[in-house]
């Protein structure tokens, strides 16, 4: 969601570095902000601070840094084509598109950040809205783990089976769109296809490596350090492949295996290309 959907990414380095001066330190570079985005708060905790070096623990930069959030996120705005995908998918797509929201963003701040914008997340139902902090995520099972992309199509399917029309959705059938690089591999370690709109600032951090992000295989799932924070092998959609006996389609990420793309703008959307039929009336 954010730096996806909203403008938020831009706002939460705005806070950050409003107390990196305060302290004299240096503007956020994006070499270390590339790291931060998308995972959950203690790892992110861990690598700010192991930069930044301020003299403060995360817990306490994070309440600082929260009282410039509070009074900046309630000015976020939908980023360039999103009302116009949003509401596309959600109400001129034939057959109907299922749609879910999954961000690593915890609750307080999906609200200061959202509020505002009823009719932009109008389109996610309550009940598929899958946040940082939900519960039935398990500890330490953030991105670039697949849990939250498994959660997310789990809110789907409960309601498939509820109107009993339908056949159930299966990773494979599933479009994933992501901004940050955690959440491509999230979403690829879950067997969905994926669609990276990166920010400009993130693009050029990982240029001449744009094959591999869109893979899932930029490494972080082998970071010693974060091993909590990664779902174990047999977990993942590789795992299930393995048990199974069966292949499943997306789980070999491979570069080049058209399972991945990016776009630097989520406008004039290209919905042809995969398969989503809009109703032109």
């Amino acid at each position: 969601m954010d730096g996806l959907l909203i403008d938020s990414e831009d706002i939460y380095t705005i806070c950050t570095n409003i107390v990196l001066h305060e302290y004299g330190k240096p503007s956020l570079p994006w070499h270390i902000k590339a790291q931060l985005q998308g995972r959950p708060g203690p790892v992110a905790g861990r690598i700010f601070l192991e930069w930044a070096q301020l003299p403060m623990t995360y817990p306490e930069f994070l309440a600082i840094q929260a009282v410039h959030q509070r009074e900046k996120f309630p000015s976020t705005r939908p980023l360039p084509g999103v009302s116009d995908l949003l509401h596309t998918l959600h109400d001129s797509t034939s057959p109907p598109v299922h749609m879910a929201l999954a961000t690593s963003s915890q609750k307080n701040n999906f609200k200061y950040k959202t509020d505002h914008l009823g009719d932009l997340f109008s389109v996610f139902s309550d009940e598929r809205r899958v946040l940082g902090d939900d519960p039935r995520i398990p500890e330490g099972k953030g991105k670039p783990a697949p849990d939250i992309y498994f959660l997310a199509l789990r809110t789907i399917n409960d309601g498939i089976r509820r109107e009993g029309k339908e056949k159930e959705i299966v990773p494979e059938e599933c479009l994933v769109f992501e901004d940050s690089v955690p959440g491509i591999e999230a979403g690829r370690r879950a067997g969905m296809r994926v669609v990276w709109c990166p920010h400009p600032g993130l693009l050029e951090e990982y240029k001449g490596r744009e094959k591999e992000v869109l893979a899932g295989l930029t490494g972080l799932e082998e970071d010693t350090e974060d091993q909590q924070v990664v779902a174990a092998a047999d977990e993942d959609i590789e795992g299930k492949e393995r048990r199974s006996g069966q292949k499943i389609a997306g789980a070999t990420r491979k570069i080049d295996d058209g399972w991945g793309e990016l776009l630097e703008t989520l406008e004039n959307f290209p919905y042809e290309r995969y398969g989503i039929v809009v109703d032109k009336r």
